[in-house]
Formats: structure tokens, C-alpha cells, sequence
């Protein structure tokens, strides 16, 4: 069975030369490319590839970052591909399947291919990709906007999707509010809602379990029956 491979790199003749590559080995079908952080998040959750072939170095979110950002349901195995050989003790430090070079030889990538039998499943969730996120990428139009978790007020989760909201406006991204509240730290008071507790103003009790929380900016949002003691607790009330 051949394996379903995604491209992650920001220059789109690396993208082309490297899918030209994987197709001639015939053990890759190239499922998706990428040219950052925030389509691979999507592509990833989407396609769900077996390994994700990725650059290091791209524009706001890194390779290493991406790491951090992606549900552990849909880990893939990882190959760092880059044209700088400093990263590759931290590459194999962060349980990388392997660690090419650009530009990549098919001699090279037939090493690869035999790891890549070895080891047919992730052995764990890669250590970095545990590590906390201080940044939240955000799509624009061609652009990725950066928003700092301590600017962050709430994060909701809308039918149209993931949605951080800050004082600077609005924007949306494709972290998962399981991961936002897992790895940015912020407190879950709805299933629809994530809230940065230093960002709270106001806490306002109902009668019997109704509650809602009103942010330095007056926004406010719910606090749900089966969150509100929790938040009880973190906030020492």
C-alpha cells in the first residue's frame, strides 16, 4: 500500500521537484502541498497523510511550530526537509522519521523510504509537539497573522469555523479550541468558548448555574453548568 504524503515547504519549486521524487519511487501518492503553517494545518486535518514531508524554515509558523499545533489523532510521521543541516539534531530530537537535505537525491530519499517501512506508525507524539503555543497563526488574505496568546481575550468556535478574538479585531484560524486550551493555556467555560482568564473583567452569577464572563474589552460569553465550578476554582471565587 502506498503511503499518503503531504508537502509542507513555502518556495513552490522545492514543492515540485520533491512531489516529482516521491511519485517516482512509487511508494507515495502526494495527497496535498503547502506553503505554510496554517494551509498545512488544514491539509493535514483533511487528508489526513501518512507522513508530512516538511520544510523547517517558512514565514510565521515554523516547521517545529507546526508541530505543536497538530491534534494528536491526526500526527503523521514526520521528514524535516531543509537546506540547513544546523536543525538536524533537533530534528531527530523531535522523533523525526528522518532528515533531508535540499536538494534531495533519489538515492538520499530511497533511505528514507526504507525508514519510513520500519517505523509504519508514530511511536508517540513527537516531544516539541508538546510544547506550549505563544502565538496563534491567523489566515488573512495572503498573509498570516500572528496574535500573541496574552492578546487574546476569547476563542470561539462558530459553524464556520475556529474564530480568536483580541483587541486588534477577529480572525480565524485552524487550531482546534482542544488544542488552544491543551497548549496556549487558555480556560474552557463553554464547549463553544475558550477564555484568557487575565483577560477577564467581570464575572456576573445568575440565578442557579447561569454565569457569564465579560473580557476587558466587553465581550462576554457564557459560562456553562458543567465548566462553571472549574472556573470557580481558577479564578478563586
Amino acid at each position: 500500500m502506498m503511503m499518503r504524503a503531504l508537502i509542507v515547504d513555502d518556495e513552490l519549486l522545492p514543492r515540485e521537484e520533491l512531489a516529482l521524487l516521491l511519485k517516482a519511487t512509487g511508494e507515495f501518492v502526494v495527497v496535498g502541498e503547502a506553503e505554510d503553517g496554517v494551509e498545512a494545518l488544514a491539509a493535514i486535518r483533511r487528508e489526513r497523510p501518512d507522513v508530512v514531508f516538511l520544510d523547517v524554515r517558512m514565514p510565521g509558523v515554523s516547521g517545529f511550530d507546526l508541530l505543536s499545533m497538530i491534534e494528536d489523532e491526526v500526527m503523521p510521521q514526520v521528514v524535516f526537509v531543509t537546506a540547513h543541516d544546523e536543525f538536524a539534531i533537533r530534528a531527530f530530537d523531535e522523533d523525526a522519521v528522518d532528515y533531508l537535505l535540499k536538494p534531495v537525491s533519489p538515492e538520499r530519499l530511497a533511505r528514507t523510504v526504507e525508514r519510513l517501512k520500519q517505523r509504519s506508525a508514530p511511536s508517540g507524539r513527537p516531544p516539541f509537539a508538546s510544547a506550549p503555543i505563544t502565538r496563534v497563526p491567523c489566515a488573512g488574505k495572503r498573509t498570516i497573522k500572528l496574535v500573541n496568546v496574552t492578546d487574546v481575550e476569547i476563542v470561539k468556535s462558530t459553524i464556520s469555523g475556529v474564530y480568536v478574538v483580541s483587541g486588534q479585531g477577529e480572525f480565524g484560524t485552524e487550531l482546534t479550541l482542544q488544542v488552544l486550551e491543551e497548549r496556549a493555556g487558555l480556560l474552557r467555560c463553554h464547549k463553544q468558548y475558550l477564555v484568557n482568564a487575565a483577560a477577564i473583567d467581570e464575572v456576573s452569577l445568575g440565578d442557579g448555574s447561569n454565569a457569564t464572563i465579560r473580557t476587558r474589552s466587553g465581550h462576554t460569553v457564557p459560562i456553562s453548568r458543567r465548566h462553571l465550578s472549574r472556573v470557580r476554582e481558577l479564578l478563586g471565587f
